[in-house]
Formats: structure tokens, sequence, C-alpha cells
């Protein structure tokens, strides 16, 4: 029976972890996680969601904050693990990647090599894919470079966003994720380099600028980016009158689809004050159709607009 070091953080890698609890042919002896964070109104200490599914099942959890200090090292050691399973987790030095006798495996959500790095759900739907997917690899040095194991591709549907594909993959990455380690199992498991296509996207970590909306764009783009960061860290701009409105769906028009007195405008705001808000971008009208101003709820637009002067919101 293999013995298996779980690593992860978040509730993308929760579904992974059960599958490997839920198959006999291996013992996950450990689960490796985030130290607790403040959250909430209260700040008070949260655990991550991998802690909490992996105290459910009773299993070991490590918390550490340095992944080279030696007595983290040695502890881990002394789990004897036959594999290292990593979801969504931080970067590891070699000495901990390195450790079992069979490796480590990542599970990344992407059709490698396509997207390396920390946000492929959300970078493969702002460049408007319609497919991506689910990769299984064994780490090496450099970040989400490893000879492949497995894939298993996604389609993205036109309404999908963020949270949605996130969803889909959780599942697909779990499935992945066992189906690979069973192979590795049974000394099947394929190890194939990764192929260097000329043109690579990277997926790099998100910044608060990411979100902001640049009229200048074309409203497919733009609505394409409210997909990638909807619901979280979510797209945003600013009202004519200086407030930031986050904006959680948009949907591109042609500039004959919408009336108003000038489509010439990036930037350009038009409402009816009862049923659309719409702005001008360098290609298209966008129509915002869900969204949230500061210290306000989030609510679809047409609720938004009830009670606010139509004058103010159009620039």
């Amino acid at each position: 029976m293999l013995r298996i070091i779980f690593m992860g953080t978040p509730e993308f890698a929760v579904p992974t972890l059960e599958a490997l609890l839920g198959w006999d042919g291996c013992q996950v002896v450990a689960v490796i996680t985030a130290p607790d964070k403040p959250a909430g109104r209260g700040r008070q200490l949260q655990a991550s969601a991998v802690k909490q599914a992996a105290e459910r099942h009773q299993v070991p959890v490590l918390q550490p904050t340095n992944l080279k200090a030696p007595e983290f090292q040695e502890e881990l050691r002394s789990y004897a693990a036959d594999l290292q399973v990593v979801v969504a987790f931080r970067m590891l030095p070699e000495a901990v990647w390195n450790m079992p006798r069979l490796g480590s495996i990542n599970i990344h959500a992407s059709l490698l090599p396509q997207y390396r790095g920390a946000a492929p759900i959300n970078w493969a739907l702002i460049h408007g894919d319609t497919r991506t997917g689910v990769t299984s690899f064994f780490l090496r040095h450099e970040i989400d470079t490893g000879n492949l194991i497995y894939q298993d591709a996604v389609d993205i549907a036109p309404e999908d966003d963020f949270g949605s594909l996130y969803e889909k993959l959780k599942v697909a990455g779990a499935q992945l994720a066992l189906r690979s380690v069973q192979a590795i199992a049974a000394g099947t498991a394929p190890s194939t380099p990764q192929q260097e296509l000329p043109e690579l996207r990277p997926a790099p970590k998100l910044q608060k600028e990411t979100g902001r909306l640049n009229f200048q764009q074309s409203a497919p783009a733009l609505a394409n980016l409210v997909r990638g960061l909807s619901p979280i860290p979510t797209a945003f701009t600013q009202l004519p009158d200086g407030r930031t409105l986050k904006v959680f769906k948009a949907l591109p028009l042609d500039d004959e689809e919408a009336s108003g007195p000038d489509t010439s405008t990036p930037g350009r705001w038009f409402t009816d004050g009862r049923t659309y808000l719409r702005v001008q971008t360098a290609n298209g009208l966008l129509d915002l159709q869900d969204v949230q101003l500061e210290g306000k709820k989030r609510m679809p637009v047409v609720e938004f607009l009830r009670g606010f002067n139509a004058a103010s919101l159009a620039s």
C-alpha cells in the first residue's frame, strides 16, 4: 500500500484529498497545508479547507511556515512517504519534493504547457478559451514544467465564469489525481516531457490592477475579463462620480444594439435609469448585468438602478 503525503490548501484541493482517502490502495499518512489565517469581520483564525477535511478524516496535519526548516523536513521524513501529491499549494524546495522514493506529483488546472503559473483558470477565461483541462505531472525545479502523466480536457461553456469553471476543474482534478496515483502504484504511469510550444500563455498571479476595466479595449475582451474574475477577485471600474463599481457579469453588444447619442468615445456611459447600464468601449458596448457599488451588496443592474439618479451615471 502506497504511503502518501498530501499537500494543498484551498477548497480546490479537497476533492482530490477525499478521492485518495477513499481508495484502499493507498494511505494518506499526513496532510501539509498553510497555517491558519485571520478571516471574517472578527479576524478569527480560520483553518484552510484542506485542514478541515483532514481533521474530519482524522489525518495528521502539519502547517509549516518555512518549508526549508530542518525540523519540518525531519518531521516530514519521519512519515516515510512513498509519494507526495500536491494540489494548489506553494512552491516546494527540492529537498521536499524529491524526498519520497517515487517523488512528488502535482495536479494543475490547465492543459500544460499552457498556463503555467498561479492562476490558470482565470487566464483561460480572460483569453476567451473554449477548452481547458487538468494535468498531472512529476515535480521538478522549474514551475509547472515536469514530465506529464495524464491530461483530461474540459470544455468551457459560454456562460462559465471563474466560479463555475473552478467547480468543474476541481472535480476533474480529483478524478485525474486518483487515476495517476493508481498508475504510479501499478508501475504503469507515463512520464512524458512537455513540448515547448511557440506560443505559450503564462498564468501569473493576479494583481488588483488586473481587474480594472480599461474601456480602450473591446467589449468582448472586457466581458471575458469579467468572467475570468467573477465572483472573485472581481473586475471593477469607477462610475462617473468616482465611486467604485464591481462587475460580476457583463455582455458585449455591437454599437448597433444599443441606443445613445454618441457611441464614439470609449468610457462613455449609457443608461435609461431603469433597465440597462452600458459603457462604450473601443469596439462595441459593454452591458453591465450584475454589479456591486462600494459599501453595498451585489445585485442585478435593474435593482442597482432603482433610486439612482440616471443623470449622475451618464457621462
